[in-house]
């Protein structure tokens, strides 16, 4: 028997007991950063999440699209402002917000999965009432964010009824108000609640790192909260990791069995993380 062919049979043995264990489960996947602008990537991402729909997984998508709204943003000649990280999002810009997210990027997202072979449908918070949301308020008040929103609560029926049916739920993470006003969310906050409320057995969170590190550089996986916490105070875990790094502890916490920061970067990274003995990112567990 060729080589190769030794090997497929290998990969394909040892992806089994975990095609096993994941078979009717829900994985969330907050899909962002370089896995969502590369061409390659972007194909592999759809063959990956295609693969796990067929072999009775049920991915729901939840992404990102901070650089396109920049760049359309820039296109019309209006400047971006961030305060502590977030995007100023006035009415003006909540258009556009709402334009890039629930437009071009989701129905990019949507079009790539269905040409894999997946049946794709894209979503907003806004659609059957999703993701209801309120303003986020900052300690400062003296410094006011506009439409950018925090969640209140998720109504997952719409979610539960597409994946019932075999589609692949692709959500934008916009949500909607009380009294209809349209909120810019961050998509890892959108995706840990989403993950909580649907019972998730796992949530992943694509990144352009290859996850936490400790002072060597090296990867750190299997991590409880008492270790995040560990880490966080002698500064091992700092900057944009944390809210990462919250985010997935928050998801365990609410229900979650586990959470998975991952490398986007990697080809193929969402197959590498739930099918194979190594894994590839930091996992953070109870």
């Amino acid at each position: 028997m060729p080589t190769e062919a030794k090997q497929i049979a290998h990969i394909l043995t040892e992806a089994l007991p975990y095609i096993q264990r994941y078979s009717g489960k829900t994985i969330v996947i907050k899909y962002g950063g370089n896995a969502m602008t590369d061409e390659d990537l972007k194909r592999n991402f759809a063959h990956d999440v295609v693969l796990l729909k067929q072999v009775g997984i049920n991915p729901v998508i939840v992404h990102g699209g901070g650089p396109q709204i920049g760049n359309l943003l820039e296109k019309i000649g209006k400047e971006s402002t961030f305060i502590d990280g977030m995007r100023v999002t006035d009415a003006e810009t909540m258009e556009v917000v709402e334009m890039v997210l629930g437009g071009s990027v989701n129905k990019q997202i949507v079009n790539n999965i269905n040409q894999a072979g997946g049946k794709a449908v894209g979503l907003t918070g806004k659609d059957g009432k999703l993701i209801v949301a309120e303003k986020l308020q900052l300690t400062d008040k003296s410094k006011d964010l506009g439409h950018v929103g925090k969640v209140k609560k998720i109504n997952p029926n719409i979610v539960e009824l597409l994946d019932s049916e075999k589609f692949i739920p692709v959500i934008a993470p916009v949500g909607v108000g009380e009294n209809g006003e349209s909120y810019n969310i961050n998509a890892d906050v959108v995706a840990g609640e989403i993950a909580a409320v649907l019972g998730a057995e796992r949530l992943l969170l694509l990144t352009n790192t290859s996850g936490v590190l400790d002072k060597q550089g090296e990867l750190l996986t299997g991590l409880t909260k008492n270790d995040v916490k560990k880490l966080t105070e002698d500064g091992t875990i700092q900057g944009g990791m944390l809210p990462k790094i919250q985010c997935a502890l928050d998801a365990v916490d609410a229900g979650t069995e586990s959470s998975c920061i991952i490398d986007g970067r990697v080809p193929h990274a969402v197959l590498l993380e739930l099918l194979t003995d190594e894994g590839i990112g930091t996992l953070i567990k109870k």
